[in-house]
């Protein structure tokens, strides 16, 4: 007969409890449904795309009016950096039935409805990564990898589980290659310190955009100043796109990395991402891309992109803060020395000599952030529930209608007006200050983001030192655009108050 075993048996009934109670107490019927034969939202259909039109021209808007957006996925090319559309029957995204998934959206403030437009800053949570993190902490809470106990299996196969969900979510071959992190910052600063100080050398280049947070910047001219390399700076054009040409000539043998956006957080700007990479690889050069602002509004692929590391953070993509990923192609990450030391990242010490684990442990010294990485987890699944061609396409409509709205705003000047441009729109109105503007902003109950957003060379190439930037998320509505054009307008026309407060901008990323 065989060995009864109690533990594992009681761990599989706390599986079976817990997925049964998810349900029972559970999340809302998936928003993305079939649409109807005859959809009632449906418009004729617009002209033939322009073959060279560089927008989301894979995903055909059915509706431009109404909540609901009907889209398909078409059959022309992809666009770089995205992952291949669904192809099926028509589908329906309602961003109505996705914010009653988020508590934080019924807030008020000072009276009014709450319109949040700073999702670049950091996105609302969803009951479901809420009541996530909640059940680690009442029925898994351990530390992981090393406990002889039940709670110690249930967390580890959680965080575990977290990691694989963060692989499938960017497309990665293997869960080796997620390494979690802090947030997109960490990241870059860990492939800094860690390959660049074993790569980089005096005579050296490093390739970034003019369109970089601070944190795509600061870290590689303290590598510059460390090396004796050289930080060299891609421009855009008018438009805030990345001027392809002069990229292609920064690039030489010298180049040992290269490091752009994927998503401006200022302009919003979608970089050619596959373009880029390739020629980076031509001359022998590593690519990281910073994927903070992009993973909430575009299917990623990170072997599509073929990009040596890509980072994001958890926050800015529904999930909790104080925790991100950095994705690494896992030859290369094991051949990159540990940042840190410690606990979880050691596989045997002596007094002589320390021998390290294999990734993804040797870069998770100590006790990880267990409880947000399964949160983290949690929101990957949930915006995949709701379907990213889904969610690019809404957001495409939405952002057209805002940047259509705005410009009607008497002396509004837009800043960032690429073709492939994501849900960010930055904006000044002279004469009033952007936190002028930001302060009035919220007193209606509108959060905005005024200042330079930790990007103050982009800002500068384009003439200023800050703007207010309204950022769109899935669960952003027309109504929220026009409660913010109607305020602006507003604004404008009896604030001349405004011009005597308001403090210069400071950084808000």
């Amino acid at each position: 007969m065989a060995e009864f075993d109690a533990a594992e048996l009681q761990r599989q009934a706390n599986q079976i409890f817990r997925e049964l109670t998810s349900v029972a107490a559970g999340s809302p019927p998936p928003t993305v449904v079939r649409a109807p034969e005859r959809s009632p939202l449906e418009l004729p259909q617009p002209a033939a795309a322009d073959p060279h039109d560089t927008g989301l021209y894979f995903l055909r808007e059915v509706s431009l009016s109404g909540h609901p957006v009907a889209v398909s996925a078409g059959a022309g090319a992809p666009v770089p950096g995205l992952a291949a559309p669904q192809v099926g029957s028509p589908f329906v995204f309602d961003p109505e039935s996705v914010r009653r998934d988020f508590p934080a959206l019924s807030e008020l403030v000072h009276g009014h409805r709450l319109v949040w437009l700073d999702n670049s800053a950091t996105t609302h949570k969803p009951e479901q990564v809420i009541q996530r993190i909640a059940e680690f902490y009442r029925h898994e809470n351990s530390n992981v990898h090393r406990g002889a106990h039940e709670l110690g299996e249930r967390a580890t196969e959680a965080y575990e589980q977290a990691r694989a969900q963060a692989a499938r979510f960017l497309g990665a071959s293997s869960d080796d290659e997620i390494v979690f992190v802090r947030g997109t910052t960490e990241a870059i600063n860990l492939v800094a310190q860690s390959w660049g100080r074993a790569n980089v050398g005096a005579g050296d280049e490093i390739l970034v955009s003019c369109l970089e947070h601070h944190a795509n910047i600061v870290p590689w001219q303290q590598l510059c100043q460390e090396t004796g390399a050289q930080l060299r700076v891609a421009p855009v054009d008018d438009s805030g796109q990345i001027l392809l040409a002069d990229y292609d000539r920064l690039l030489s043998d010298r180049t040992r990395i290269v490091a752009f956006a994927h998503v401006s957080n200022t302009l919003g700007t979608i970089t050619p991402v596959r373009e880029m990479v390739e020629l980076a690889h031509r001359h022998g050069a590593r690519v990281l891309i910073d994927g903070a602002q992009a993973v909430s509004h575009l299917p990623v692929d990170v072997r599509s992109l073929d990009a040596d590391w890509y980072a994001l953070s958890g926050h800015k993509v529904f999930g909790p803060t104080g925790i991100g990923v950095l994705y690494g192609k896992l030859d290369l990450l094991n051949s990159m020395a540990p940042w840190q030391s410690g606990g979880s990242m050691i596989r045997d010490v002596t007094f002589e000599r320390t021998l390290y684990q294999d990734a993804p442990a040797r870069f998770e010294a100590g006790t990880p952030n267990i409880a947000d990485a399964v949160g983290l987890g949690e929101a990957f699944a949930y915006v995949e529930r709701l379907g990213r061609e889904a969610i690019a396409a809404y957001e495409r409509q939405l952002l057209d209608y805002a940047m259509r709205e705005l410009l009607q705003v008497p002396g509004l000047e837009l800043l960032g007006t690429a073709s492939e441009k994501a849900s960010v729109l930055s904006f000044v109105i002279d004469p009033f200050t952007p936190a002028q503007l930001g302060q009035a902003l919220d007193r209606e109950g509108i959060a905005v983001r005024a200042g330079h957003h930790c990007a103050q060379p982009i800002l500068r190439r384009f003439g200023r030192e800050g703007t207010v930037r309204a950022s769109l998320a899935m669960y952003n509505t027309r109504e929220d655009v026009d409660a913010l054009v109607s305020a602006l307008r507003r604004i404008i026309s009896g604030g001349v108050g405004l011009l005597a407060g308001g403090a210069e901008p400071t950084c808000a990323c």
